[in-house]
C-alpha cells in the first residue's frame, strides 16, 4: 500500500526517504512541494528528478480527506464536510478576519468526553484521526481558499490560514500522537511556518497529556472550563470527575513553564441559569488567582434538543464586567457561521458511533 506523505513530519519524512535509497534533502524538497506549494501530483514537482518522480508514484501519495461539501456563510465564515470512511464524517471551519484567518480543525471522528452542552459529543465516538486527516484540513483549507480576495483587506490571499485551533469535532489531547505529529508540521518554517503563538491546542483537562504536550510540543493552550466548581464541572465537563479542578489548575501552572504565551486561555460556555451568575464569575476570580489567564466568553449555540439556553445580553455583561473588574482581560467570542451550524459548539460532522453511548441515550430519553 502506497506511504500517504502527509502522514509525515520532515523527520518522518526524512526516514523513509533513506529507507528508499535517497538523500535526506529530497525529502525536505518534497515536503515544500506538498506543503507549501500544495502540490499532491509528483509530476508537478519540477526541480526533482525524473526518476525519483517516477519512483515515488510507484510508492507513495499525497492524499487529504475528500470534501463531501463545503458551505460558505453570509459573513464569510466557511465550513467543509470530509469524508473519512464507512459513513463518517468531520467538519473542519474556516473564519476570516482583517488581520488573520484562523482554521478550526478537527482530531477525533466524533468525541468519547461527553461535555453535555456540545453537539459534536453527543454524536458519540468512532475513532482518532491519522496525520494526515489532521494536516490535510489545513492543506485543503490553503489550497481552496489561496488566491480569493479578502472580504475585508481587498488583497488576494497568498497564505490564507495564519492561525490554527484544535477546536474542531473531538479531544486533541485524546489522539496525542498524531496531533503532536501534525503539529509539527504546523510548525515547520519548510511547510506551514506558524509560530507557536499562532497555534493553539484545546483540551478538557487531559492532566498527563497536558504535561506531555508542554515537553513534547509546547503550543498555545486553551481549557475548556466551563465551570467555577467541581460540583457543577462535574456534571456538564465529566472528565472533571477524574481530573478535578484542584489537579487542573496545578497542570496549568506547569504549563506555563514551557508555553510561548505567558497565559493560559480559559474558554467559557455562558449556558443561562446554569453557569452563568455573578456568583459563578466570583469563583472563577478565586479559583484562576494563582494562574495567569484570561477568560473568553462563549454564549451558547443552540443545536436541537440540547436542553440549553442562551444567556440574556445584562447577564452575560453583569458576568464580564465582574471579571474586567477584578483585572482580568475578557473576550466574548463573536458567532460566526451559526447560519451554516459552523458556530462553536455546533460542529457535528458524521459519526457512526462506536461508543453505544448515543443508543444508550436514545434509551434512556424514551424511558
Amino acid at each position: 500500500m502506497p506511504q500517504n506523505l502527509l502522514d509525515c513530519d520532515l523527520e518522518g519524512l526524512t526516514a523513509w526517504f533513506t529507507e528508499l535509497g535517497e538523500k535526506p534533502f529530497r525529502a525536505k524538497q518534497v515536503f515544500h512541494w506538498m506543503h507549501q506549494a500544495g502540490v499532491a501530483d509528483f509530476a508537478q514537482m519540477t526541480d526533482i528528478a525524473k526518476s525519483l518522480r517516477e519512483k515515488l508514484q510507484l510508492h507513495a501519495v499525497v492524499q487529504a480527506p475528500a470534501i463531501s461539501y463545503a458551505h460558505t456563510s453570509s459573513d464569510g465564515t466557511r465550513k467543509w464536510l470530509f469524508d473519512v470512511g464507512v459513513a463518517n464524517g468531520i467538519e473542519t471551519v474556516f473564519i476570516p478576519e482583517e488581520d488573520r484567518g484562523t482554521l478550526c480543525v478537527s482530531s477525533q471522528v466524533g468525541c468519547a468526553l461527553e461535555c453535555t452542552f456540545c453537539s459534536t459529543g453527543r454524536q458519540g465516538f468512532n475513532r482518532n484521526l491519522s496525520v494526515a486527516e489532521i494536516i490535510g484540513q489545513l492543506w485543503v483549507a490553503n489550497n481552496s481558499l489561496r488566491g480569493e480576495v479578502n472580504r475585508t483587506s481587498g488583497e488576494l490571499a497568498e497564505r490564507p490560514v495564519t492561525n490554527v485551533v484544535m477546536m474542531g469535532m473531538g479531544e486533541p489531547l485524546a489522539n496525542f500522537e498524531n496531533v503532536v505529529t501534525a503539529l509539527r508540521v504546523m510548525l515547520d518554517d519548510h511547510a506551514y511556518g506558524l509560530s507557536r503563538r499562532r497555534v493553539t491546542v484545546s483540551t478538557s483537562g487531559i492532566v498527563p497529556a497536558m504535561d506531555r504536550l508542554a515537553e513534547r510540543c509546547p503550543v498555545a493552550l486553551a481549557v475548556s472550563l466551563h465551570a467555577p466548581n467541581d460540583a457543577l464541572r462535574d456534571q456538564i465537563v465529566p472528565i472533571n470527575r477524574k481530573y478535578p479542578l484542584r489537579e487542573l489548575m496545578a497542570a496549568c501552572r506547569r504549563y506555563l513553564v514551557h508555553a510561548p504565551r505567558d497565559f493560559i486561555t480559559f474558554e467559557y460556555v455562558m449556558l443561562a441559569g446554569v453557569n452563568d451568575q455573578p456568583e459563578h464569575a466570583r469563583q472563577l476570580i478565586e479559583l484562576t488567582r494563582d494562574v495567569p489567564c484570561k477568560f473568553n466568553l462563549i454564549p451558547f449555540n443552540p443545536f436541537p434538543d440540547s436542553g440549553y439556553e442562551k444567556p440574556r445580553h445584562d447577564t452575560l455583561r453583569i458576568f464580564r464586567e465582574i471579571l474586567q473588574d477584578a483585572s482580568y482581560i475578557v473576550t466574548t467570542r463573536k458567532t460566526r457561521g451559526d447560519d451554516i451550524d459552523a458556530a462553536c459548539g455546533q460542529l457535528a460532522g458524521k459519526v457512526a458511533d462506536k461508543s453505544g453511548r448515543v443508543m444508550k441515550r436514545l434509551k434512556q430519553e424514551a424511558a
